[in-house]
């Protein structure tokens, strides 16, 4: 597709003109992810999002990656407060010590959840019976912040002794990785389908 069809596409209005957001509206968000290590990544992400744009993690998330190991839980399960405190020095990631502390916490619990679940992505998609919920909105002005769904999720990850996985982040959450799919109906990239990111 020519860089002038593309650009004429319509998309849901939050998208902006931003390269960068395009491209995550276009090719990542609403689709659904099943794989354990990525839905654990986009957790510590809208996690490290909260009381900020997704713009501005978005931006980050490359060094995101190469600073937590990749989102690699076993890795980043086992940081001490040196490495802790290093990564509060790094201008390329939020330096919020709450956030990173809570990094370090998930991934112990992530790790622990798994071992009794068998699958991160299994206990997840249960909250939407497994399959993503296709909502009707028409304009950006009727998608929720939160549902009973993500209240759900949230209320289970917090009895796992997860930190910010409030209902909000959590509906977050599962827009990016198509649990829901909240793309305004007037959206041209509604219905691109579906497999993991």
């Amino acid at each position: 597709m020519s860089d002038q069809k593309q650009a004429q596409k319509k998309r849901c209005d939050w998208v902006g003109k931003d390269p960068l957001y395009i491209q995550y509206h276009d090719t990542e968000w609403g689709t659904p992810v099943h794989e354990d290590r990525k839905l654990f990544e986009f957790l510590i992400l809208e996690g490290a999002q909260a009381g900020l744009s997704w713009i501005t993690i978005l931006r980050k998330r490359a060094h995101y990656r190469r600073v937590f190991d990749h989102f690699d839980p076993k890795k980043i399960a086992l940081y001490n407060k040196h490495k802790i405190n290093s990564l509060l020095k790094d201008p390329g990631i939020v330096r919020n010590r709450l956030k990173v502390e809570s990094t370090v916490l998930n991934a112990q619990r992530y790790l622990e959840l798994r071992e009794r679940e068998g699958h991160f992505s299994k206990f997840l998609w249960q909250f939407v019976g497994g399959e993503p919920v296709v909502n009707q909105w028409k304009v950006l002005e009727q998608v929720p912040v939160s549902t009973r769904q993500s209240d759900a999720m949230s209320k289970a990850l917090k009895e796992h002794g997860f930190k910010f996985v409030g209902t909000t982040i959590c509906y977050a959450f599962m827009q990016a990785v198509g649990m829901v799919n909240d793309h305004t109906t007037d959206c041209d990239f509604r219905n691109r389908g579906g497999g993991d990111k």
